[in-house]
């Protein structure tokens, strides 16, 4: 594979593609072009085609289990590349980081008991909590000179007078893109051990980092960290599978375990599905050139994605990303309301995007913008944008 076979557009249309197929049946126009939600438009590594392809030409896809092999794919993965050594007993396997989410927030809490949260964040994190009669409670990031940070005397503080028993914590961040540091998330393991709150780590974004901001696994902050978390990763940011729904829930401590497990079975769910077992060994195993390349790629994005705002549409600012292929736009310049900004973006500029007001009160007059296509593509909808925001100035 080489650099230039990402500018390759592939047509999605037509493929039962949440992306490009289900507009009309979630209340958008037909013609709009879709940045929102988190896929990429790349043809996958070739090793795990080939994986699947194999897979296929055994004919027969009854139960099947994971094996020792796809422990040890992903254990290298893991000690490779974030310095942490993990254990085969710590391994639940799920369907998804969100169902994940939603188990822990069972296993771990009674209904009316607090779940802090720091907003603006990813929106299921909120529909764990609520939907399932928990208390929501936030702590919201604090935007200092154009730069995200975690409010830590707001965070101890709402969780003393909440009686917070869990957090959850996305990292790295999505949609602000930051990339915690160590430091950061040992202040915020060390308020959580010392009150008593288990923690949701979030990992799902860790292959996606830009250079000089390495994600730090938050199992290897501290023993008494890993001791008190649920750690959720997957391969299907990293290597665009998330149709194939593979996740990897790891978990050291024993007894949290036993209660996700516990949570886990009274859902009734056991064995993944096949072909997922095999992409997320293939891609462990062999897709670490295709993803090299593809983040070289979205780096391009971002530098073309920057430069356009600035010469282009300069009351568009782009919150600096660390990590994700994620971009965190502030629109807030234009004046318009959650619901006209909306509109603009719809019917003036024809793009689908996420609107910063789903991710909490502090994501209005913000926008998420999806960099992980075709630079083509990316051009276009950029095109766009400009065309459809020139009429509110």
């Amino acid at each position: 594979m080489k650099l230039s076979d990402l500018d390759t557009i592939i047509d999605r249309r037509g493929s039962g593609c949440l992306k490009y197929d289900f507009a009309l049946q979630r209340g958008k126009p037909a013609d709009v072009l879709p940045f929102w939600v988190a896929d990429m438009d790349f043809r996958v590594a070739e090793p795990i085609i080939d994986a699947l392809q194999k897979r296929v030409a055994h004919g027969i896809f009854g139960y099947s289990e994971s094996g020792v092999g796809y422990f040890k794919a992903l254990a290298a993965w893991q000690r490779k590349y974030f310095h942490w050594d993990i254990q085969p007993e710590w391994l639940i396997k799920t369907p998804g980081v969100v169902p994940a989410i939603n188990l822990a927030v069972k296993a771990l809490t009674k209904e009316g008991e607090g779940v802090l949260i720091n907003q603006p964040v990813y929106y299921p994190f909120l529909n764990a909590i609520i939907k399932n009669d928990r208390k929501l409670i936030n702590s919201p990031l604090v935007l200092k000179d154009g730069h995200y940070e975690l409010d830590f005397e707001d965070l101890e503080n709402k969780i003393i007078e909440n009686n917070v028993k869990l957090a959850i914590l996305c990292s790295p961040h999505n949609p602000v893109g930051r990339v915690w540091t160590r430091e950061e998330l040992s202040k915020y393991a060390e308020i959580c051990v010392r009150h008593h709150v288990k923690i949701i780590a979030d990992e799902i974004h860790e292959d996606f980092t830009y250079p000089g901001h390495p994600h730090t696994a938050f199992g290897t902050v501290s023993e008494e960290a890993a001791q008190n978390a649920i750690i959720c990763t997957a391969p299907s940011k990293t290597f665009n599978i998330a149709g194939l729904q593979n996740s990897n829930i790891l978990i050291p401590n024993p007894e949290i375990r036993a209660k996700f497990q516990a949570e886990l079975d009274a859902f009734g769910y056991d064995q993944l599905n096949v072909m997922g077992l095999a992409a997320c060994r293939a891609a462990y195993e062999e897709g670490a050139e295709w993803l090299t390349l593809v983040k070289e790629y979205i780096r391009g994005n971002l530098d073309f994605f920057r430069e356009y705002l600035k010469t282009n549409l300069p009351k568009l600012k782009l919150i600096e990303p660390e990590g994700t292929y994620l971009t965190w736009v502030d629109a807030s310049a234009y004046g318009l309301s959650n619901v006209e900004l909306e509109h603009k973006i719809l019917y003036d500029c024809h793009l689908w995007l996420d609107m910063g007001y789903v991710f909490g009160k502090e994501g209005e007059g913000y926008l998420r913008f999806n960099l992980a296509c075709p630079r083509v593509t990316l051009a276009q909808g950029l095109k766009q944008l400009k065309e459809g925001l020139e009429g509110s100035c």
